[in-house]
């Protein structure tokens, strides 16, 4: 048990440690290009009339497989992006990887800005396309 709470512990240390690190840009692009491709991702989405991303994920199991394949898509290039990056960091300061960091790390920087953002983004365009609709008609 305490080598699992020694690993933890360094994992957590050393993920507070990257920020102010070698390759610390990464912290600010990587987040920002999974936010920006979760906009699109909600834009389409309300466009296209489909769910709320997250909504589709935990409360509707027959859409569930489709809303995390198309997810992956959009956000596996960024994800593979940060886990080489991540890698070239743990080999240049700790001289080995960590894979468990390592995965912590890329998701943290992917795939977490990505279904956090992709809701908002859809409730924003929804909002909008429905303000559209309404004084089209008018």
């Amino acid at each position: 048990m305490d080598t699992i709470l020694d690993m933890i512990a360094r994992g957590w240390n050393d993920f507070l440690a990257r920020p102010g690190g070698s390759l610390s840009l990464r912290f600010y692009l990587q987040p920002a290009m999974a936010i920006l491709l979760a906009i699109r991702a909600g834009i389409n989405d309300a466009k296209e009339g489909r769910w709320p991303f997250l909504t589709s994920v935990i409360w509707h199991p027959d859409r569930r497989a489709e809303a995390l394949q198309t997810s992956w898509k959009h956000v596996r290039n960024v994800f593979l992006m940060s886990v080489l990056l991540d890698a070239i960091y743990q080999l240049i300061t700790h001289h080995t990887i960590y894979i468990l960091e390592l995965l912590f790390t890329a998701g943290c920087l992917a795939i977490l800005p990505y279904a956090l953002a992709r809701g908002p983004a859809y409730r924003l365009a929804r909002y909008f396309l429905q303000r559209k609709e309404t004084g089209a008609s008018r």
